[in-house]
């Protein structure tokens, strides 16, 4: 089945907290369960704040391997020395000669290479705020395209202090992080493998 928007709990956008109602109200306009410090910036800190993360990841890998084997076997037997009936058999006479030869080889090469790479911005919630004060952050983006839909989902684990003064965080700076990126429709869909080259792909084949 397509992922669709809201269909994973992980990736839900959280809701800020209704407040606390009051204890008491003594009439003056400050009010310290809903203050806010003066000179406090605007970046993420509580359940419900929005984080801009930008997107910066870029991955490349590359594996190589090669196997080579080789084993030969001779196995011989010499009846020239045998005597019989008391008389020593001939080398021209030796219809008795038994010889083998086997040989085994083997050669194996195989080559990996994988490049990845993911550039943009996703603004995500903060979902929870961990005792040690960092925050647990989440969110998805959805873009609707002429033959489908195209999205971006993040979850992870941001430092306060790695949030700058426009609360913006790298991608590279989130902790834990779970990064999906994929596609719905008609494109996606023609880039998926048949069911009958699947298998003729997959260990199951046995040639």
């Amino acid at each position: 089945m397509p992922p669709k928007r809201g269909d994973n709990p992980d990736f839900i956008a959280a809701s800020a907290p209704a407040p606390l109602p009051q204890r008491f109200n003594n009439g003056a306009i400050f009010q310290p369960a809903q203050s806010r410090g003066l000179f406090e910036d605007y970046k993420a800190r509580q359940v419900g704040d929005l984080l801009n993360v930008q997107l910066v990841e870029n991955t490349n890998a590359s594996k190589s391997a090669k196997t080579s084997v080789t084993k030969d076997s001779t196995v011989g037997v010499d009846f020239s020395q045998l005597d019989v009936m008391g008389h020593q058999v001939e080398p021209s006479n030796n219809l008795l000669g038994v010889g083998a030869v086997s040989g085994q080889e083997f050669e194996g090469e195989g080559d990996s290479e994988q490049s990845n790479s993911l550039s943009g911005q996703i603004t995500v919630t903060v979902a929870e705020v961990l005792p040690n004060g960092n925050l647990v952050v989440q969110g998805e983006k959805w873009l609707g395209l002429n033959q489908g839909k195209e999205y971006v989902r993040l979850r992870g684990i941001v430092r306060p202090i790695d949030i700058s003064a426009n609360n913006t965080v790298l991608s590279t700076q989130v902790g834990d992080v779970q990064i999906y990126y994929g596609g719905t429709g008609a494109v996606a869909d023609s880039n998926i493998m048949g069911w009958a080259m699947r298998f003729f792909v997959s260990a199951l084949m046995p040639f």
